[in-house]
């Protein structure tokens, strides 16, 4: 008996550090400011109306990203220039800054109306909804930053 509660106690001794490797952890780490999750561009997430509406009251242009679901581009804006620090400083200080998925609610009407054909599109229209100007395609962070300062050199006064 003596034996046998040995080898089983070794047994647990020598596979429990296996085990424990196998265990799912999960560690509360809180977000610090600063962190890569508050850079880049903010999204106005009550929609394209309220975008045109406070950038009436804050005297900017909208910055509009008009994708799709399923378009690679658009996910790699997402990823890798939305979330850059330089652009987001940017376009944060500059611009309402709203996303759009073209294909559902006002995206429709609004892909319409911009005759938007190919996705990403990028827009930057003033708080009327006029078109400042626009560009197609995937954009570098430094790229999307020269395009909006081509829009802010376009910007009609009030």
């Amino acid at each position: 008996m003596k034996k046998t509660t040995l080898l089983i106690g070794l047994a647990v001794i020598v596979a429990a550090p296996f085990l424990v490797a196998f265990l799912p952890v999960s560690i509360s780490c809180p977000i610090k400011p600063g962190s890569p999750v508050e850079e880049g561009i903010k999204f106005e997430k009550e929609g394209w109306e309220h975008a045109l509406l406070e950038s009436k009251k804050q005297n900017k242009l909208v910055f509009l990203d008009a994708y799709t679901s399923w378009c690679e581009p658009c996910k790699l804006l997402k990823k890798k220039t939305f979330t850059d620090k330089t652009a987001g400083n940017f376009f944060n200080t500059n611009f309402i800054n709203v996303a759009v998925d073209m294909e559902k609610g006002i995206g429709v009407s609004l892909s319409k109306k911009y005759g938007v054909t190919a996705y990403p599109t990028l827009v930057i229209a003033d708080s009327t909804g006029n078109i400042v100007t626009y560009t197609k395609g995937y954009l570098s962070p430094e790229q999307l930053i020269e395009f909006g300062k081509y829009a802010l050199s376009h910007k009609k006064t009030d």
